[in-house]
């Protein structure tokens, strides 16, 4: 359908956890009030019984709130609930994908032939902050088609939710990606009660070794990218507060004796950690490419995680300093 001559967009929320339901009640507002995109925004809600016995689609499309991922929020009127993949996206040309990055791949496969020609999508990552409407900011990746991304922009900025763009898709992706491993460092840090000093210098290497691994996986990725929202700030905010940081807080309090895992299952509430995942699949790249004494606090990250290193190992692998001069250009994370 047409709008004055211009192409009208309807948007799909794939996704209805804690920052799913932020994101369809950010969109729901900016949809009900911008004529290039359609009103309702369908929100796909991976099923689950409530301990009352109501089905959680249900239980959100009756409150207008999704009782147990962001209770006491309202999503507005335009935001609707579907527990069934294929009705949510369907007439839909512009996804919105906010689920755990392990989910993704097999999501996408259900979505093969299901969805509109041309049809374009965005992955997310941020938090809990924009639900109540504190000032916040995130960066939109994006590579050569400036227009879409400005599109994009424009259905998620609010005066309290400024949205940047930035043309490497790579290197946004990947510190949105990486970020959550560092969070990690700096909750093992705070579990051993190290103090402020020991946790800014674990940032700082973190953000280096983020930089360093983005350019030599992808030498198109810009420098700039690590000082834009999705950089440096989007670091701080994870290192200081988060369920990859306060899980692994834990973890350390308890010497390692109690897995991710089983601490995931207790603290979250059905919430999925990112950082443990990710440092297992960036080992697996790193143990590939022979990188692993280039990258010692991603390395050593997900050998606290299994258990083949102690909580304590996180400031000994400083030890060894790096030679990451073989990405070449400037280091300014020195």
């Amino acid at each position: 359908m047409e709008n004055g001559g211009h192409a009208k967009y309807r948007v799909a929320v794939i996704g209805s956890g804690n920052w799913g339901s932020v994101a369809s009640r950010l969109i729901g507002s900016n949809t009900a009030k911008l004529p290039s995109f359609y009103d309702e925004v369908r929100m796909w809600v991976f099923e689950e019984t409530l301990p009352t016995g109501k089905k959680l689609s249900e239980s959100i499309n009756q409150q207008n709130e999704n009782c147990k991922y962001l209770p006491g929020i309202k999503l507005g009127p335009n935001v609707i609930a579907d527990p069934d993949l294929e009705s949510a996206v369907k007439d839909a040309n512009m996804l919105v994908f906010v689920t755990p990055h392990q989910f993704v791949e097999g999501i996408c496969k259900k979505l093969v032939g299901k969805l509109r020609p041309g049809a374009e999508a965005i992955s997310l990552i941020k938090g809990m902050e924009i639900a109540v409407e504190m000032f916040s900011e995130a960066t939109i990746g994006y590579r050569k088609d400036k227009e879409v991304a400005n599109r994009w922009a424009k259905l998620f900025t609010t005066p309290y939710f400024l949205v940047s763009v930035a043309e490497d898709i790579e290197g946004v992706e990947l510190c949105g990606t990486l970020k959550n491993i560092v969070a990690i460092a700096a909750g093992l840090v705070d579990g051993l009660d190290m103090g402020n000093n020991t946790k800014a210098a674990i940032m700082r290497i973190g953000l280096r070794e983020m930089r360093a691994f983005s350019k030599l996986l992808f030498p198109s990725v810009r420098d700039n990218t690590f000082f834009e929202s999705c950089g440096v700030a989007d670091l701080i905010t994870t290192c200081l507060g988060g369920r990859n940081r306060r899980v692994a807080e834990a973890f350390a309090r308890n010497g390692g004796k109690r897995s991710f895992d089983e601490l995931e299952a207790e603290m979250l509430h059905g919430q999925k950690l990112q950082g443990v995942s990710t440092a297992r699949e960036v080992y697996e790249v790193l143990t590939y490419r022979g990188w692993q004494e280039l990258f010692p606090l991603l390395s050593t990250v997900h050998e606290i995680c299994i258990g083949q290193l102690p909580p304590t190992s996180i400031v000994e692998y400083s030890e060894h300093t790096p030679n990451l001069s073989i990405i070449g250009g400037p280091t300014p994370f020195y």
